[in-house]
């Protein structure tokens, strides 16, 4: 097959006026190669295209794939990670990972919040601030967490996002409303054990391959997974896999969530335990970070036993079933 690969590249961004912080979420050239490497290792025409940008003249031109491989963060607004499914959508190409509403869905985290409590998932009692007069709706029990409502990587997570008073909730909010240009969601903060658990499949078809806890190290910012924590986990964080009794209870959960959600093919369900031990859905990713060392979801294959290459053919195989399947109805 000839595949195509969309991302969106951390250094062409900041060449283009970003900061570290607000292109944290885009990919390493180091990524791309090894995301091109493993999926050509399977056989196929690798054929690297760029962000939404590069994108879009090429399919005005003509030009197709057969699949589409997509990690394109994109760039402002509130669905950006929905611009280039939705582009592929017009014009007909099919494409790796969620779809549209799945992308716009789960980067709005408070909606992604709310519909899971319409399917009876447990997350966070919460609160949406918009503006520092929505302060006066939080009636939540300390502490809470902050963080901006539609950021991944941890973006404007730091060891301020445990709120302790009300005094701290407003000159975070204030720092977040102003930093970040979009609400804040503030949400009761939950003190236990907190794991990712890795996802593979679509519907009826998809598995948790593994569970992957969090352990902080001394050094590293206190209780909280926040953006210096992950950037610099080589030395701040022990990646352990979770097992037994506990590792069951939160692949069960991870699967409903990613089931209900309707996200696809590859990605992760983050999860955290309150006071009395139970697990509630935190975020859900349907465009996971693949670095073969760095992100998550391929460390926790490693420590399962799945190499790079088996997981990025995997989630490839979610993919050409589910195209297939529905060239044939």
């Amino acid at each position: 097959m000839r595949i195509g690969l969309t991302y969106d590249l951390k250094k062409d961004w900041m060449a283009r006026g970003l900061s570290a912080e607000e292109a944290a979420e885009f990919d390493s050239q180091e990524t791309v190669d090894a995301l091109a490497g493993a999926i050509a290792e399977h056989g196929h025409e690798v054929e690297p295209i760029g962000n939404l940008h590069a994108l879009l003249p090429r399919l005005v031109a003509g030009a197709r794939w057969d699949l589409v491989w997509n990690i394109a963060e994109g760039w402002r607004g509130i669905g950006r990670e929905a611009q280039v499914p939705c582009v592929l959508d017009a014009h007909d190409v099919p494409y790796v990972f969620s779809d549209p509403l799945v992308c716009a869905l789960t980067l709005h985290k408070a909606v992604t919040k709310r519909v899971l409590r319409d399917f009876g998932l447990p997350t966070p009692d919460f609160v949406l601030v918009e503006s520092l007069a929505d302060l006066a709706k939080v009636e939540l029990p300390y502490p809470l967490f902050a963080k901006p409502v539609a950021e991944g990587t941890s973006k404007g997570v730091d060891r301020t996002s445990k709120i302790t008073s009300p005094a701290q909730l407003r000159t975070t909010c204030e720092r977040l409303l102003a930093m970040f240009r979009q609400p804040v969601l503030v949400e009761r903060f939950l003190p236990g054990r907190e794991v990712t658990v890795g996802m593979v499949g679509t519907g009826a078809a998809a598995r948790a391959i593994a569970v992957l806890e969090v352990v902080l190290l001394a050094g590293a910012d206190a209780e909280v997974y926040t953006q210096r924590n992950k950037e610099e986990c080589e030395q701040l964080v022990r990646y352990e896999l979770a097992l037994g009794a506990f590792a069951a209870e939160a692949k069960t959960l991870a699967l409903a969530a990613w089931r209900d959600i309707g996200a696809r093919d590859g990605g992760r369900v983050d999860l955290r335990q309150d006071p009395q031990g139970k697990l509630s859905v935190i975020e859900i990713n349907p465009l996971p970070g693949l670095h073969p060392t760095h992100s998550d979801l391929p460390i926790m294959a490693t420590l399962a036993g799945i190499d790079y290459r088996s997981l990025i053919g995997s989630i490839l195989d979610s993919a050409m079933q589910r195209v297939r399947g529905a060239e044939s109805r």
